[in-house]
């Protein structure tokens, strides 16, 4: 593909930032290129203090965190950006409003890792999110309107997934993984064939533990999407990202 053709990526960033420095690493990874110059060009915006996603949708009377992510994706867009990655699920929660807002693509990582699903023949979905992601339920619309079931955990379950994400990760602190193994467990007891990483904190828990088969991490099919739209080649292993 000609230079002329990519693309250059904007990031909304820092939601969290380790969040998004694993997204950038991902997506060199998966770039298959051989020179620094056969990298995607991005540019990213971190911007640690855009108010908490799950505290606005679980409390509206919290600060939201829309107005900030509107501005920095038209600072970006005012740079050069022709497509944006916001590298927090929960964030997606604002999408349609973003899209409004910020005139060229932003990729809907949640809409991507159902459609990977789909295409892998997965049909029993489950979720591990923060309360806000649950509560707001934008990954069981998604998953219903391509007549897939979402399996989500209980009420211990969620409460397990929120210390791993804010009592553990965002907190800089080492994952309880009996927490996670638990909910895992959990979720395919209840028929799940394979679970969501649906918060990108959970990401880093792939990345430095040994989870199992039958999951998919929201950061890497965000990071395999921007890729292709940004019109760089993906390396052949990235090509399906359920775990085996």
């Amino acid at each position: 593909m000609e230079h002329s053709q990519k693309k250059i990526l904007g990031v909304i960033g820092g939601l969290g930032p380790v969040a998004t420095a694993n997204f950038m690493e991902l997506a060199a990874t998966m770039t298959d290129a051989t020179t620094d110059q056969g990298h995607m060009e991005m540019i990213v915006y971190n911007t640690p203090s855009i108010p908490d996603r799950t505290d606005y949708i679980l409390d509206n009377s919290n600060p939201s965190p829309l107005e900030p992510m509107t501005d920095i994706g038209l600072k970006l867009v005012s740079l050069g950006a022709g497509c944006i990655a916001i590298p927090c699920m929960t964030a997606h929660y604002f999408y349609d409003r973003l899209a409004q807002r910020i005139p060229v693509p932003i990729i809907h990582a949640l809409e991507e890792t159902v459609l990977h699903l789909q295409k892998n023949g997965i049909h029993l979905v489950g979720i591990m999110a923060t309360d806000g992601t649950i509560a707001s339920r934008i990954f069981h619309r998604v998953l219903e309107k391509y007549g897939m079931l979402p399996v989500t955990p209980d009420d211990q379950g969620q409460k397990d997934m929120m210390q791993l994400i804010y009592g553990n990760i965002k907190a800089g602190l080492p994952p309880e993984m009996d927490r996670f193994y638990r909910v895992r467990d959990a979720l395919v007891q209840d028929g799940a064939e394979a679970t969501i990483l649906g918060c990108t904190e959970l990401a880093l828990i792939k990345r430095d533990h040994p989870i199992g088969p039958g999951f998919i991490n929201t950061l890497e099919v965000l990071a395999q999407q921007a890729v292709l739209r940004c019109g760089y080649k993906l390396k052949d292993e990235y090509s399906c990202l359920i775990t085996k």
